[in-house]
């Protein structure tokens, strides 16, 4: 499922598919997340999480950062701003055993007409 998106949206200006950071670390893609850095007219990851939902495909933002939580509002945090940026561009696409290629296709499909 990873390596079909990874493929099917590379050269989409704006998104990153992640990848394991090197040949050292072994991934087995569970989840496929992207990146997308706002895009040329302003859309962001949000309004693409939106546009997919209106398709009704379910996405998620890359999990929240502990320390904006409430419960975690008044915890010590040290960090560096990284975990704030993967949270403000993040999104897990569907990643189930159960998707088709079809499926995969679809989703990409609405991505690129949004970023187009």
């Amino acid at each position: 499922i990873h390596a079909r998106y990874a493929r099917l949206m590379a050269g989409i200006h704006g998104i990153t598919v992640m990848q394991a950071p090197g040949p050292e670390y072994a991934s087995n893609y569970w989840l496929t997340t992207i990146l997308m850095e706002p895009a040329r007219d302003g859309n962001t990851r949000e309004d693409l999480r939106l546009a997919l939902e209106a398709e009704r495909i379910e996405t998620r933002p890359l999990w929240k950062p502990m320390h904006l939580q409430p419960v975690f509002l008044d915890a010590p945090f040290y960090g560096d701003g990284t975990s704030e940026a993967l949270f403000d561009k993040g999104l897990c696409l569907p990643s189930g055993a159960s998707l088709t290629d079809a499926d995969i296709e679809r989703v990409v499909a609405i991505i690129r007409r949004m970023i187009a």
